[in-house]
């Protein structure tokens, strides 16, 4: 007699895409104001948080039990800051005090909470990577996924062959597998790039959660397009939070806003936030049950189960458009020169199109 025992269905659940306001620390004199800052939209994130769920407990029944916060949502980006200057203002320590006080909100509202963020790694102190988090309900974090394609931070890429070496293949492409589904992310641009969210998908993801921070308008933007074909391609959720504005910043604070949204495994959106200004709008109903269905149903409709893999493998082998480990130098990383990253990308042009390749 067979030991097995089938796991119990996971309920149905709320998720939030919640669109906060970012209020940037670019503006700060020191590292200690810039953490002052931090801390303060830390406590503004769990009043948000707390409110939303008492509203969405009154209106729905219960709480969302997945919370989703925009990209660099306690900081803002980089403009003109050296790579030096930016990690000590902005990068948070992985065991530092604004994870442990995001991980409180978390096990004080019982909710799985994700975002993105700056930080360092001890392994590269040189260095920052730009990750996406999933905290879980005892305030742990049990996903870290860093940024692998960005024109502004470095990446795991740059130090490809040292990254592999600590953390393999299953650390570069993180899937929790948690009582809410096998959740992974993707960070805001990336879900421009099919390969990176097929690779979560081939690992058993089930739902991205997507940090964001991109122009917010009425018309079918690329990242819009983005989103809907990244679902409906993998039969996978994706819990997109975008910025309500950006504070503090020397560029007009709605140009992104609005665009949170949550798109079912068809490619539907199920709720989304208007433009303009903080909202929990972008909340709905997941249904990891429905998806492990349609998965695993035979048909036309089902892309992910008919993808030929092997087909491509050779293509990808054999080509390089951009090269990594440029800031490996005899196995050790170094700091990038101002602008070197945006460089590299001139270089690559200037390469591929005497090749004939662009």
């Amino acid at each position: 007699m067979s030991n097995t025992t089938t796991p119990a269905p996971i309920q149905r659940y709320a998720a939030l895409a919640l669109q906060i306001d970012t209020v940037c620390v670019n503006d700060c004199s020191s590292t200690a104001a810039a953490r002052e800052r931090m801390a303060e939209s830390i406590r503004r994130i769990r009043r948000s948080v707390a409110g939303s769920n008492a509203f969405l407990r009154q209106y729905n029944g219960a709480p969302a039990r997945l919370v989703v916060l925009p990209e660099y949502f306690l900081t803002g980006f980089p403009m003109g800051e050296s790579i030096a200057e930016w990690r000590e203002k902005a990068a948070l320590q992985p065991d530092g005090p604004e994870y442990k006080a995001l991980g409180e909100i978390a096990r004080d509202m019982d909710i799985y909470l994700a975002g993105n963020a700056y930080e360092v790694d001890p392994h590269f102190p040189e260095l920052y990577f730009q990750c996406c988090f999933i905290i879980d309900p005892a305030g742990e974090v049990i996903l870290r996924y860093r940024r692998l394609v960005s024109l502004s931070a470095p990446t795991p890429y740059d130090v490809w062959d040292r990254y592999l070496e600590l953390y393999g293949m299953d650390g570069v492409f993180p899937v929790a597998d948690t009582p809410l589904g096998r959740l992974a992310a993707v960070a805001s641009e990336e879900i421009q790039y099919p390969e990176i969210a097929r690779c979560h998908v081939m690992r058993g993801a089930e739902l991205l959660i997507h940090p964001t921070s991109e122009v917010g308008s009425p018309m079918l933007t690329s990242k819009e397009i983005a989103r809907r074909a990244r679902a409906c391609e993998n039969l996978a959720y994706v819990v997109s939070a975008n910025s309500a504005r950006l504070d503090r910043i020397a560029i007009p604070a709605a140009s992104a806003t609005g665009m949170s949204k949550i798109i079912d495994y068809k490619g539907n959106v199920l709720a989304e936030a208007a433009a303009g200004g903080e909202s929990m709008v972008a909340s709905a109903t997941i249904d990891i049950e429905a998806l492990r269905a349609a998965r695993r149903m035979a048909g036309l409709t089902n892309m992910l189960v008919r993808q030929p893999f092997q087909l491509y493998a050779d293509s990808y082998a054999q080509t390089v458009f951009h090269p990594a480990n440029l800031l490996l130098r005899d196995g050790r990383a170094r700091m990038p020169e101002k602008g070197e990253l945006a460089g590299w990308q001139r270089a690559d042009i200037e390469r591929l199109a005497k090749d004939g390749r662009i």
